[in-house]
Formats: C-alpha cells, structure tokens, sequence
C-alpha cells in the first residue's frame, strides 16, 4: 500500500525548503530595488505556506518507506517545484504565460537550457537570479541536496538518492547517504564559488559572474545575456567556463578521490578517457574544417570547436558560435554528441558516457562469445566485471531511448517546419542540452512553439532528467497494484 503521508510529509518540508531560496532571490531584487520585490515575497510566502500545511498534515508518519514511494516523491518533486518556481515570473509579469512560465521553470530546474525569453537583458535583476538558481539547485538533484542540509528529512534517504541521482548504477562517496549527499554538495559548491573568483577575475560583473557560476555547474546554460558567452568576447572568460564545464560533466567521485589525494583512481577510469577522447576528437576535426572553409586563424577556431563541443556533450548548452552557419557536415557531428552526454554521477544530461562505453564493450565481448560459445567472457569496467543486471539495465534504457525519440519526434513533427527540427527538438530537451537546429538553433529559442508543444518538451525534461526509468514506472499498472 502506498503511504501518502509520507509523500505529503517530505514534499512539504522541500517546498519550505524552496521558499528559503524564493526568499533568497527576494533578497537580490530588495538589494537592486526593482519592480519584482512583491512577486518573490507572494511567491515565497505561498509556497511557504502549502508546505507547511502540507508538513502539519503528515506530522507524526512513521519513518519507513519503500521504493514506490520513493520513485512517486522524486518524480513529484520536480513538478511540484516547477509549478512553485514558476510563481515569480507570473507575479512579475516576466512572463505573462502560464505554458511559458512552467517550461522556463522546468527548463531551469531540469538543467536544460530551452528558454522561450527574449529579452534576458530586460529582466529584473531578482529574476535572473532565481532564473540561474533554478538551474544549480536542479543540477546535483533537489533530493540530494536536501539529504545534505536537512537531516530532519530522514525517511528513506536511501531509495530518494537511488531514484534521483543521475548514470545507471550511482557511486557513494562513503556508506552512508546523507554524508555522500554533503560532499557531493559541498564538492558543487566550493567548485562553483571558485569559478565565480575567476570569472570576476576576467572582467565580469560580480551578478553576471554568480549567475554563470551557477548554471555553468549545473550545466544548465541560462544566461543573463541574449548572446549567451559571446556577448563578452572574452578568450579568457570561454576557457574558464570551458574547464568548469568538463569539470561539471566529470563523476564527481572523480575530483573527491583528487582531493583525498588517489590520483590513481583517476587516471584509470576509463569512462574519464573516453569522455576526454571524444571530446578531443571533435574538437579536433571540427576546428580543423573551419581553419580549412574560413578565414578564421588557429586559435579561434580552436577555441570556438573546443567550447561547442564541451557545451553540448556536458548538456550545459552555453553559445559562443552559431554552429548552424558551420558546413552541414560540422552540423551533423554536433548532433551526434547531442545523444553522448556527461558521466555518470555528473550534472551533465543525455544518455551518459558510462552507458556508450559498457554498450560498445558489451558488443565487442559479444561477439567473441559467438566465436568461443564455451568460454566465460564478463563485461569488464575499470577492472571490474559488470553484472548482468546492470549490462540488461543499461540495453533497456537504450531501447526505450530510442522509442521515445521516434514517437516524441512523430509527436514534434506536427508542429514543426520539418522532421529534423523535430528531431532536434526531441534530442536536445530529453538530452537536457537546450539548444537545437533550424528554428530551436543557438541563436533562437522555443517561443515561436505552440502551448502544446511546450507542454509535451516539458514532460522530455523531467523524462530525461530522471533518465526514463524513474518516471516511466509510474506508468506501468503493476506499480500501483497493492
């Protein structure tokens, strides 16, 4: 039987917990004295006040939970969130629309990037702010940082960190959850704050740095300029978000063994080398086609290859160049990269690395087992040997990812002006990525989509930012048999 008590219960006490930042975002828009002030105090005052009742209603639940309610709670959250989040935009009158006000929201909280604004630069300071926060609170997950300062949550920490966290089989940094959950957020943090230091080092406003810090982390690609990076022009500034974006889309276990000083493990993962492979080689074939159809010298071209391609397969979506000018076959390589994604334990989006890599070692081992029927051959990964359960997972969410793109883009194809802006559409929202081609490009956005549209690419946010399994349970009848 499922407990709806201790749904209520633990989504209460998040959306108190979102109203701390809703009054955070206050704070900004007191300091700049704009016109946004009163929507952040009703908004945090509303969302304060549902969570509280929804607390009090649910006092008293016994602490014990299964997983039914685990993947109900996650799941949940994320809308719930969204709805709250997107209360400042419609007080405000950011944006006037409900559909407009929910996809931007989910859009930041899901890291995705997709934006229907076109007048960023416009915007009250406190809306940007919470815009970008949005994004760095959805980037290491909402339950995850929520087990991190809130001890108090204290039900099911473990099957709430299973559902939520990103890549098919999640790495604790130490036994226990909420210890794991702190240095991970504190991991996210201190990397973020010291982005901040260096981009303000480079001439950036102190706002234009914080705000950058946040989504550059989260890899979610809000900015606060219409022109996204390339409105500063700065080869410092893009190699600075260039390096704390591979850092982002790197397994965070991976920078907390660095600084416990076990480099080894480092330098042995081979979901880091293929990651750093790829990116190496795209940079390198796509920089060396520009430097040879253009008048563009070396280190530009270089600069421009190397920053798309970080910004699409960590999912950040930031824009320095726009790719849809480049010879069609550029166009192509970076759509592949759109189906990459970070590594697993990253904030980055998509179908993740680790997944690629057992996929293709599964494959290659396969066909020795047809060579040699008789002989044990296991899928191995960093030395260690891949169960089947997780090598049938991993098969799993490959075919149900391809099903979703084919009827998502059948779905997209009656709205859009061809089958690849479709496609496009499909790939980048439930890739978390942001940017698309054609109508939904780098230098273009959602706005021109119809309601319903908006509505469905919602839905491929959440589905993509909880990697299928999470969400589509929910939809299977036996789930909800007793």
């Amino acid at each position: 039987m499922i407990r709806k008590k201790i749904i209520f219960n633990i989504l209460g006490k998040l959306l108190v917990g979102e109203s701390v930042f809703l009054f955070l975002s206050l704070l900004v828009s007191f300091i700049y004295q704009e016109s946004d002030t009163r929507a952040f105090l009703y908004s945090g005052l509303i969302t304060f006040a549902v969570g509280a009742l929804s607390y009090l209603f649910s006092k008293g639940v016994k602490k014990d939970m299964g997983k039914r309610e685990g993947y109900i709670i996650v799941s949940l959250v994320w809308v719930v969130f969204s709805i709250f989040g997107c209360l400042p935009y419609l007080f405000s009158g950011s944006i006037a629309s409900v559909t407009d006000a929910f996809f931007e929201t989910m859009s930041g909280f899901t890291t995705t990037g997709s934006s229907i604004l076109n007048n960023i630069e416009e915007l009250p300071h406190g809306i940007l702010f919470w815009r970008s926060l949005t994004q760095w609170l959805g980037g290491m997950g909402i339950i995850v940082m929520f087990l991190a300062i809130l001890p108090t949550l204290g039900i099911g920490g473990r099957e709430l960190f299973v559902a939520e966290v990103p890549g098919p089989a999640p790495d604790k940094l130490t036994p226990r959850i909420k210890e794991t959950a702190r240095n991970l957020w504190g991991l996210y943090a201190s990397f973020t704050a010291i982005e901040c230091i260096l981009l303000v080092l480079g001439g950036m406003s102190f706002f234009d740095a914080v705000n950058h810090s946040l989504t550059t982390m989260a890899t979610g690609g809000y900015s606060t300029k219409q022109a996204s990076i390339g409105y500063f022009d700065s080869a410092y500034i893009q190699y600075v978000i260039i390096a704390f974006m591979f850092i982002a889309g790197t397994n965070f276990t991976l920078s907390y063994a660095v600084l416990t000083g076990r480099f080894r493990k480092v330098f042995k993962d081979e979901e880091l080398r293929f990651y750093s492979y790829v990116i190496l080689l795209f940079t390198a074939i796509i920089s060396g086609v520009i430097i040879l159809t253009s008048n563009m010298g070396f280190e530009e071209a270089f600069r421009d290859a190397l920053f798309t391609v970080v910004s699409i397969i960590t999912t950040t979506g930031y824009a320095t160049a726009d790719y849809l000018l480049w010879m069609p076959f550029l166009g192509m390589l970076i759509f592949v990269l759109m189906f990459v994604g970070g590594s697993a334990g990253s904030t980055g989006g998509g179908v993740k690395v680790v997944r690629i890599l057992l996929l293709f070692k599964n494959s290659f081992y396969e066909l020795k087992r047809l060579i040699h029927p008789n002989a044990v051959i296991p899928t191995r990964y960093n030395q260690r040997v891949v169960d089947e359960r997780t090598v049938t997972n991993i098969l799993a969410f490959f075919v149900f990812y391809i099903i979703i793109v084919m009827f998502s883009t059948v779905v997209m194809s009656f709205w859009s002006a061809d089958i690849f802006s479709a496609l496009s559409a499909v790939a980048t929202t439930l890739g978390n990525i942001g940017p698309g081609f054609s109508e939904i490009g780098p230098m273009e956005n959602f706005s021109k989509l119809p309601d319903f549209a908006k509505w469905f690419l919602s839905f491929l946010m959440l589905l993509g930012r909880l990697e299928l399994f999470t969400v589509l349970v929910l939809f299977s009848p036996s789930f909800w048999k007793e």
